[in-house]
């Protein structure tokens, strides 16, 4: 079966600061939050997250209704 993991390395995760990102349509913004301590992240069994920084692996897909 199909799974998602997080590797968290727990005395080494810190939440970033808040921002608010204007990049939703017709002008929508969102707050967005980053977070530090992850040392790796496997969707679908690939590695999309190594040590807080991106892989460039997207193993998901888009599902429209």
């Amino acid at each position: 079966m199909k799974a998602d993991l997080n590797v968290i390395d727990y005395p080494h995760l810190k939440l970033g600061e808040l921002k608010i990102i204007a990049d939703l349509p017709a002008g929508g913004s969102r707050l967005m939050q980053g977070a530090s301590g992850y040392v790796a992240t496997l969707v679908n069994g690939e590695l999309t997250r190594r040590f807080d920084e991106d892989t460039g692996a997207r193993p998901g897909r888009l599902i429209r209704s």
